[in-house]
């Protein structure tokens, strides 16, 4: 009985013993990594940030935001479509369902994906109610189908926030919104080239 108590006893010191000196190797870490300088050097405006990083449409060859004129248009072999290189999806779909929801706080952009996502948007006439929309751009040709509108609504009851269904039809009226900006934008970069 004693030999089988010494034996817990001395487990127990090991499992303690590891345990300190885990914590001993990272409070070691942490004090070794509080002598590193981090650089507060943030532009003050959003000119500032502009001038000094540039846009991130520059990056895609979108320095108008959407328009192809910076962007690199490259002829398929065996003569198919232009295709034009920077963003993997249509540039005035793209252009066009930023603006569109230019109004709204976006979470996150994926040019290449062609997937924006807006952050909740509370609208000033109905507090109690948000809106958050994700779109997503299929392909580089500029048709109907193109794009998909997900709507996604939530209610404020006895303050908690609630799932409401959203309305197919406000996606629709989104998808075309866009559309018929993408076609306008489209329209006049022909007529910019003529």
């Amino acid at each position: 009985m004693r030999n089988s108590q010494a034996s817990k006893h001395h487990w127990g010191t090991k499992i303690h013993g590891r345990k300190a000196l885990i914590g001993l190797v990272f409070a070691s870490l942490l004090v070794g990594c509080s002598g590193l300088e981090v650089e507060d050097d943030y532009p003050d405006t959003y000119g500032g940030a502009t001038k000094e990083t540039g846009s991130i449409f520059d990056a895609f060859g979108l320095g108008g935001l959407g328009s192809q004129s910076n962007s690199e248009v490259v002829q398929t072999p065996g003569g198919g479509p232009a295709v034009v290189r920077g963003l993997a999806v249509n540039s005035f779909l793209w252009r066009a369902a930023l603006e569109t929801i230019s109004f709204m706080p976006l979470a996150s952009t994926d040019p290449v994906g062609g997937v924006i996502t807006t952050d909740w948007y509370n609208s000033p006439s109905s507090p109690d109610e948000r809106v958050k929309i994700n779109i997503v751009i299929f392909g580089r040709e500029l048709r109907g189908d193109a794009i998909s509108v997900s709507l996604f609504r939530e209610k404020q009851i006895n303050g908690r926030w609630s799932s409401v269904a959203g309305s197919a039809r406000a996606s629709r009226q989104l998808e075309n919104i866009v559309l018929t900006k993408a076609r306008d934008f489209k329209v006049a970069s022909v007529k910019a080239e003529n």
